[in-house]
């Protein structure tokens, strides 16, 4: 019979927010959480090319951009359902359907974040800048976690990059 423990079955537990139903209810509480919070401006663009969705909004004269990625969902949940010959369906339509999941997945995971950093600046658990700080734009349109990315601000010691370890040469 084996170990004892072996014989049950594995459960499968879904990828959250893979059976996430409405897009628009996600938005429209997006929308609600922000202007409730005080947020003077409120957008929303999607872009089918890159796949990803782009949450912007200013609050007390900071603005925040936030770029989610629908592919980026989508390439999870392809690793949760890898498509088989035994699907109903051809490896591209079952591609266009984790595409399809993860365009409505990532309003309600934006929902569900916005919604917690709001309630933790609210609570005084966080300030708006330790939450948003990195998604804050830039006089340049940049936000400022991509000046951090691009000028190595936050980059490892060499130690931690996998360089020189304390090694003697």
């Amino acid at each position: 019979m084996g170990e004892p423990g072996t014989n049950i079955r594995e459960v499968q537990m879904p990828l959250p927010y893979e059976n996430a139903s409405s897009g628009d209810k996600a938005l429209a509480e997006i929308q609600r959480v922000l202007h409730r919070f005080g947020c003077q401006r409120f957008g929303v663009m999607t872009d089918w090319e890159k796949g990803e969705l782009l949450v912007q909004f200013e609050w007390n004269g900071r603005r925040d951009s936030f770029p989610a990625s629908f592919r980026g969902y989508a390439e999870a949940w392809l690793k949760e359902n890898p498509w088989t010959s035994r699907r109903q369906s051809t490896r591209e339509q079952w591609e266009r359907k984790a595409f399809e999941v993860g365009s409505v997945a990532v309003y309600s995971i934006l929902r569900d974040w916005i919604k917690a950093q709001v309630t933790a600046i609210e609570t005084g658990l966080l300030t708006f800048e330790s939450v948003f700080m990195p998604h804050m734009l830039g006089r340049d349109g940049k936000r400022l976690i991509e000046h951090v990315q691009e000028t190595g601000l936050l980059a490892l010691p060499e130690t931690e990059q996998g360089g020189n370890r304390g090694n003697s040469p």
